[in-house]
């Protein structure tokens, strides 16, 4: 087998890299990465509660509930209470948050093709589906 680095090696640079650009993406659109993150989850799926927004961005239910109260403050979400479990809070994306995360989704893909466009287009391709295939094998 041929020598090679760890994967860890080869890509905390990166990610380390796209966070950092990310945060810098988000600033102007008034979210932080918690607030993208959540914003995501609930933009990509249904209403959910606060323990399954916890569970599948993978943070403690009561680590986010800062990131919720600044979201449902700026109207970017609501929180009801479940008709089937007063104690539970029903969580949605309201159509202000689901804009502004899809503009910032936008400003953050428009610099990684900056950083894609260094990839010859096979090798381009051929990476992000590498990436997409062991992320969506990457217990949460």
């Amino acid at each position: 087998m041929t020598e090679r680095r760890d994967l860890a090696a080869m890509l905390h640079p990166l990610v380390k890299a796209l966070i950092a650009a990310e945060i810098r993406v988000l600033e102007p659109h008034g979210i932080s990465m918690w607030a993208y993150v959540v914003l995501s989850a609930l933009d990509d799926g249904p209403v959910r509660t606060q323990a399954a927004l916890a569970e599948a961005v993978g943070a403690d239910k009561t680590r986010i509930i800062g990131t919720l109260d600044r979201l449902q403050e700026a109207g970017l979400i609501t929180r009801e209470p479940d008709p089937g479990d007063r104690r539970a809070r029903l969580l949605a994306i309201t159509d202000e948050g689901r804009r502004r995360r899809r503009a910032a989704r936008a400003d953050i893909q428009e610099g990684e093709e900056r950083l894609l466009a260094a990839l010859p287009p096979g090798d381009r391709a051929a990476f992000l589906r590498g990436a997409e295939t062991l992320a969506n094998n990457v217990a949460p």
